[in-house]
């Protein structure tokens, strides 16, 4: 089995919004996101998404609504060829004691658990919680500039935090890189 691809959802598959994704009407694919999944499904590589919703603790969206923005992701992804083969979210506020909040790995060991997905791979995010999510499971770590990424690869760098494996201007680009990475064998560090 290829390496398995962690990604985040809004920011990097999706437009992020400042007042968060609340409706089915706010989510917004970014051009070109689901193309560059297809990508890594023809490669063989197993997509999961795992997203922080803490819209839902706090009463801006729904469980409901959020499974519905999935749904259509996930519908919209296959019509191009995208297969995304689960998606795992967190719908606690920050603070909450629970093993799910990114960049908690609750939703990557539940979906290496459930899927039967081998360690290591690769996560792709926007944010400083998405690459220590990478980092805690063991996930080579791709930052994309899109959504949060530029102010949050600032905020890594002002904090002296562990730097991401590799920055992308977008998905596409982080697709390119890991399927770089795979050709050659490199898996590297």
């Amino acid at each position: 089995m290829k390496a398995s691809v962690f990604l985040d959802r809004d920011g990097v598959i999706n437009h992020d919004l400042s007042d968060y994704v609340r409706t089915l009407e706010d989510w917004e694919p970014i051009d070109g996101a689901f193309g560059a999944l297809a990508r890594l499904t023809r490669a063989g590589h197993p997509l999961v998404v795992v997203t922080n919703q803490s819209a839902v603790a706090r009463g801006y969206t729904s469980k409901k609504v959020v499974e519905e923005i999935h749904r259509k992701m996930i519908q919209r992804a296959g019509k191009v060829g995208a297969e995304i083969n689960a998606v795992y979210y967190c719908p606690h506020a920050p603070g909450t004691e629970c093993d799910c909040r990114k960049p908690k790995t609750g939703m990557v060991d539940r979906a290496r658990d459930e899927l039967s997905l081998p360690p290591g791979g690769y996560l792709i995010g926007d944010a400083a919680s998405d690459m220590e999510l990478g980092r805690r499971a063991g996930l080579l770590t791709v930052m994309v500039l899109t959504g949060r990424g530029r102010s949050e690869l600032d905020r890594i760098r002002d904090r002296r935090k562990t730097m991401p494996w590799k920055i992308a201007a977008d998905l596409i680009q982080a697709v390119d890189i890991i399927l770089d990475n795979e050709d050659t064998g490199g898996r590297e560090t």
